[in-house]
């Protein structure tokens, strides 16, 4: 599998499927921007949403026009139609739990103060990569959004001076560090007395 982030913001997406897995998906897709189209019979309230379209039909092949990125959360029979109609467009499915109708892979994913973390399992196990997503976030350091601040700062500062790309990690790790070393500095020493 080769790992990517998808830019989906200002761009179509079809939803196939209209119960509590799609629902599901749809949170993600509003939150990145997605212009989302919602095809099925039955659509659960919860999927009825402002800039939603919703397409109270069966699943038609020329849903898929225009669109960038397609997810079927319907019963395989329906999958499986909508792969074959994404094929010949040249569009990734995410066919939830359905891997021999996919062509692409959701993950477990953890977003935490602009840095986003995917596990995969190739389709195979959801629940695991669900188990290593909560694991990771629970290891993730609290102070991550001022870990991008620093990051952000130096990358520019880097940029403006030229600085190689290969010599940029250490220079973050020694950033880093100074973070956590004005952090430690500003803890109360264990022998300090309480303000009475």
């Amino acid at each position: 599998m080769y790992p990517a982030f998808l830019r989906l913001t200002g761009r179509k997406v079809v939803l196939v499927g209209g119960g509590r897995v799609a629902a599901g998906k749809l949170h993600g897709l509003i939150a990145e921007g997605a212009n989302v189209t919602v095809v099925a019979p039955e659509i659960r309230p919860e999927l009825e949403r402002p800039g939603v379209t919703l397409e109270r039909r069966r699943f038609e092949a020329t849903d898929l026009d225009g669109a960038w990125y397609v997810i079927a959360a319907a019963p395989p029979e329906v999958n499986r139609q909508v792969l074959v109609a994404a094929e010949r467009r040249q569009l990734f499915v995410n066919a939830v739990d359905d891997p021999p109708n996919a062509t692409a892979y959701a993950g477990g994913v953890v977003r935490r103060d602009g840095v986003t973390i995917a596990i995969s399992t190739d389709g195979r196990a959801p629940a695991l990569a669900g188990l290593l997503r909560e694991a990771l976030d629970a290891w993730l350091p609290g102070d991550l959004d001022e870990w991008m601040s620093a990051a952000d700062e130096a990358r520019r500062s880097w940029k403006q001076d030229g600085v190689a790309v290969e010599r940029r990690r250490p220079l973050l790790l020694e950033t880093l560090n100074r973070l956590y070393e004005e952090r430690r500095n500003q803890l109360p020493t264990p022998n300090a007395q309480l303000p009475k």
